[in-house]
């Protein structure tokens, strides 16, 4: 099967195949839900390909409630070594191999690296079936936060042979096309994300939850949203309130999410509030009612937290990467830092913090600027890209068989 130009209107069948999945919480999930919901209501059938999560059972179904796919295969899922919120799915090629014989998909998105992914694109290429890949999380650079940086080199050589056995690989940033390029990632094309300005919106701001945070009107509720991991650079995050509470008391520092720093963060600082895991409507009300954004991570391939942020009226600070480098005009709707300058970090903050009418029209235009992310032009693209892929001759895929490590 080779990959054409296909023409407008017609209903195609596309597998997408990704280690998480909603209901879980990620910046992976939370873009296949977006992506699989718009492929859906466009006509096309969606087959998602899955690991178990927790007490789920394997199998096949069909459907889901919220229209995220038309089919669904839930493989053998085990934890990932070192973060056992996540799995990784296992399952035989000759299994994908005869589901493909049966209904053969006109595309194969493979949206993370682990062992199903690899199996994945084995059989994808084996049955001539027109396999993408997405480049969605710096697992190579995550290494460095939990004591294994020796091997960032071996997980970079990994990717280079797991991306390049693929037609293309889909980047979220023209920044991280230059850092795929480095690593010797090709071909590449950026795939931007949308944000729901319906669901984020500053409207949702609510006063009586800025009371239990214990805030007056005028006080400062800085916000944190994502994991509470090492590699999302939170001591930056709590370094830099600390520096804010010295000149602004009365601040307080709100964490929405989980994860495996939250107990030691919870000892250490009993008084900041965490808010645990939020969903929907529960996380647009958390957002908006927050006044400045803190995004410390530097290992982010994007960071979906940063649009849903300036979609809710937000006074973003982050460093000159991933989203921020796409969306982030400093000191128009948002501020931004180079990546080495922590201290400017801090100092945009305490800006923001000291100075009302900065903060206040910074948080107006990136509303306006959000308005413009529109997830379905982000569908348009995804189709023409993944769907007009050739499959790689045998002699073309040969060429990245080896790993290198240099």
């Amino acid at each position: 099967m080779t990959g054409t130009t296909q023409a407008p209107g017609r209903r195609l069948h596309i597998t997408i195949v990704s280690e998480t999945f909603p209901p879980e919480i990620n910046g992976v999930a939370n873009t296949l839900w977006y992506l699989c919901l718009g492929l859906m209501r466009r006509g096309h059938r969606v087959t998602v390909i899955r690991p178990r999560q927790g007490h789920e059972t394997k199998g096949e179904f069909s459907e889901a409630g919220e229209c995220l796919f038309s089919q669904e295969y839930v493989v053998t899922g085990l934890p990932l070594p070192g973060y056992g919120e996540l799995r990784f799915g296992i399952a035989r090629a000759a299994y994908l191999a005869s589901l493909w014989k049966r209904q053969c998909p006109d595309a194969v998105y493979v949206a993370t690296q682990g062992p199903l992914g690899v199996v994945a694109v084995s059989a994808a290429r084996k049955a001539g079936i027109p396999v993408s890949s997405g480049f969605h999380t710096n697992f190579h650079a995550y290494s460095r936060y939990y004591g294994a940086g020796f091997l960032e080199k071996l997980l970079c050589a990994y990717g280079r042979w797991f991306h390049n056995r693929t037609a293309l690989t889909l980047v979220p940033t023209r920044k991280i096309a230059r850092t795929t390029a480095d690593m010797g990632i090709h071909p590449t094309s950026v795939w931007s994300r949308g944000v729901d300005c319906r669901r984020f919106a500053p409207h949702k701001r609510d006063p009586a939850l800025r009371q239990q945070w214990g805030l007056q009107p005028n006080d400062r509720a800085v916000l944190y949203v994502g994991r509470l991991a090492p590699e999302k650079n939170l001591r930056m995050a709590v370094s830099c309130f600390e520096r804010i509470r010295g000149l602004h008391p009365n601040a307080r520092f709100i964490l929405v999410g989980d994860g495996p720093m939250r107990k030691r963060l919870t000892e250490r600082h009993p008084d900041y509030v965490f808010a645990g895991t939020r969903r929907g409507e529960d996380l647009a009300r958390h957002y908006a009612s927050g006044d400045i954004f803190l995004f410390p991570s530097k290992t982010d391939t994007f960071g979906n937290v940063v649009t849903e942020a300036m979609a809710s009226g937000l006074a973003v600070v982050a460093f000159d990467d991933a989203a921020a480098s796409e969306h982030i005009r400093h000191e128009d709707n948002g501020m931004k830092a180079h990546l080495l300058d922590d201290e400017g970090f801090v100092d945009h903050a305490l800006r923001l913090a000291d100075q009302p009418t900065l903060m206040n029209r910074i948080r107006a235009q990136a509303r306006l600027d959000a308005l413009e992310l529109d997830w379905a032009a982000q569908i348009d693209q995804f189709e023409r890209l993944i769907l007009n892929q050739p499959q790689r001759t045998h002699h073309n895929a040969l060429k990245h068989q080896s790993i290198s490590l240099l």
